[in-house]
């Protein structure tokens, strides 16, 4: 019998297994995605972007009253990307975000329209935009 090695948790905060609608901003687009699961400070979510390590984005969603103690608000990240897990053609890909800094939004806050945008798509799918 091969014993399994051992693994360390290096995360220092809970983490919270949601799925969450989420937008990422990336440069000057804006792609749909939702969270596996947040802490404080980061979160790791599916979307159809490939984002390399290091690039600098910012995600908006509804952080849940499980997670804040309180009512449900509101938040946008700033963050940069630590890992991003290729999947296959049809697939989402898993990508790790720390986050630096967050805000929380007020409900009037525009919501950004979600657009999806697949490699070689010429017309990008109109998604909705993101429940309050």
């Amino acid at each position: 019998m091969i014993a399994e090695p051992v693994r360390m948790e290096r995360r220092a905060g809970q983490r919270f297994e949601v799925p969450l609608p989420v937008s990422i901003q990336v440069e000057d687009r804006t792609v749909a995605g939702f969270t596996q699961d947040v802490s404080a400070r980061g979160v790791f979510f599916y979307a159809e972007a490939a984002l390399s390590e290091g690039t600098a984005v910012e995600l908006t969603f509804t952080m849940p009253s499980e997670i804040t103690l309180a009512g449900s608000m509101r938040v946008r990240c700033q963050g940069r990307v630590l890992r991003s897990l290729p999947c296959g053609a049809g697939q989402k890909n898993g990508i790790a975000v720390h986050l630096g800094s967050y805000e929380y939004l007020p409900d009037s806050h525009p919501v950004p329209e979600l657009v999806r945008v697949s490699p070689g798509d010429s017309s990008p799918e109109v998604t909705g935009s993101i429940s309050r």
